[in-house]
């Protein structure tokens, strides 16, 4: 506020400093001008030799004298000097005009004086028209204007700043509650809303989105707490299973059989560290941008390289007709796949098919060309109802609970994440016949563009060497 006030006083006064400057400019070039244009009529005599005496002029603030080459004066106006020229012999240039300030009391007005000067006459008789005019009036205009000015420049910077401090503070006023409203949320630390302002303008906006960003971080810090509850409790499982081995073990040393002590300890063990590396894999995905478009993949060795991990019965791939073409990250899809067939190899009764297929361009919420992956089970299959929940964190349901099974319920969950980074989508639908069947859409990368990128992956020297 005070720099804006400063600011405004700065700019008035220039502006004023320009006003006096320009207004006193104009007024002093308006007497030249009707002072030369009394001069030329009077030139204008002199040339015809029809000069009048005493010469006629209008306005009791005017004087007149038509000098010769040597100084004598020749006509002149009534009020006018007959015997000494308004402007020494000497300064006057016979071939130009001139202007000249004069004091007033060598020409006999009032103020300080104005003279101008215009040659005329002949070469063998040269005259100079002499034209004098008082300046009163316009360092009185001048003066009124300034005193108006001084006397206005301070009330007016006053009420603008008075005027500026009611806006100023009735702006800010919302922003003053937004500051109370965000003291308090953070005083009680607890969720709460910042007060919304009725005005339809920034701040209204400011406030609303602020409450949009409150309530995420909100949601953002119940899954948070969530996840890190069912995460204290997955890993406390397995610790407690291995600290049981072990106490139990260490009371019946003689009777113990420590190749199945070992055995249950490694199982555990094995269950921790997935536990741990699939924790730390959702943990980067949280944080990592997509990596979307960064190599081509061709879906159907994929499938068959994924597949081949598993005995032939029950997983079985069905060849695409032709190469389909895909991009993404070869580790992130290996691992959707690798996750889908080891949930469906788990539950399955006896067969799990892999396919792909060209689907052509969708509608919905994935729109262009994406290639359709699908692995399908003949087990017990998901509810509908559970088909939504079943790609939350650390969600199992009732028939996968049991620590046999391996599950943590992660598996569904980076399933979901990668394939969101690949830019594709996931459902879940009933088999044909009975079943679950994973449908899985992911850009299509024309066949061409897929070939000619891995050939050309292929040409460039291993990282080592580049």
């Amino acid at each position: 506020m005070a720099i804006g006030v400063l600011g405004l006083t700065v700019g008035l006064a220039l502006g004023g400093v320009v006003l006096l400057g320009t207004l006193g400019f104009v007024l002093q070039r308006t007497v030249d001008t009707e002072a030369f244009r009394t001069a030329d009529a009077v030139a204008l005599l002199a040339a015809e030799d029809a000069l009048p005496d005493p010469l006629p002029v209008a306005g009791g603030q005017v004087r007149v004298q038509v000098v010769d080459g040597q100084g004598r004066i020749r006509a002149a106006s009534i009020d006018a000097d007959r015997l000494v020229p308004m402007v020494r012999p000497e300064r006057l240039d016979r071939d130009g005009r001139q202007r000249f300030e004069v004091p007033s009391e060598r020409v006999g007005l009032v103020g300080p004086v104005r003279v101008v000067a215009v040659p005329t006459g002949t070469a063998a008789d040269p005259l100079t028209v002499l034209v004098a005019r008082s300046m009163a009036d316009v360092r009185h205009s001048t003066h009124v204007v300034r005193t108006i000015l001084l006397v206005a420049f301070p009330l007016l910077v006053a009420v603008l700043a008075g005027v500026a401090w009611r806006v100023v503070g009735a702006t800010l006023r919302p922003v003053e509650a937004l500051r109370r409203g965000a003291e308090e949320i953070t005083g009680r630390a607890g969720t709460g809303r910042l007060p919304v302002p009725a005005s339809a303008d920034e701040i209204h906006r400011l406030a609303v989105t602020l409450n949009g960003m409150l309530d995420r971080l909100e949601s953002a810090r119940a899954r948070q707490r969530a996840f890190v509850s069912d995460a204290a409790h997955e890993l406390r499982s397995p610790l407690t299973n291995i600290r049981t081995e072990l106490e139990v073990a260490q009371r019946l040393a003689d009777r113990t059989d420590w190749t199945a002590v070992t055995a249950n300890l490694l199982a555990d063990t094995e269950r921790l560290s997935r536990l741990v590396d699939d924790l730390l894999l959702l943990a980067r995905l949280d944080e990592a941008p997509p990596a979307r478009g960064t190599g081509p993949v061709e879906l159907g060795a994929l499938l068959t390289e994924v597949a081949a991990r598993y005995p032939s019965p029950p997983v079985r791939v069905v060849s695409p007709a032709g190469p389909l073409w895909t991009v993404g990250t070869v580790e992130e899809l290996r691992r959707v796949l690798a996750n889908l067939v080891d949930n469906a190899v788990r539950h399955a009764y006896a067969s799990v098919v892999l396919t792909a297929e060209a689907a052509g361009p969708t509608d919905g919420p994935a729109v262009g060309a994406y290639h359709l992956v699908t692995v399908t089970d003949d087990g017990p299959g998901i509810p509908a109802a559970d088909r939504v929940r079943v790609f939350g964190r650390f969600t199992r349901l009732d028939d996968g609970r049991a620590r046999d099974d391996g599950g943590a319920g992660l598996g569904l969950a980076i399933v979901r994440e990668l394939v969101r980074r690949a830019g594709g989508t996931i459902t879940l639908t009933d088999a044909p016949e009975h079943g679950l069947r994973v449908c899985l859409l992911l850009p299509a990368l024309p066949a061409q563009d897929g070939q000619a990128l891995t050939s050309h992956d292929a040409a460039l020297p291993p990282p080592a060497q580049r």
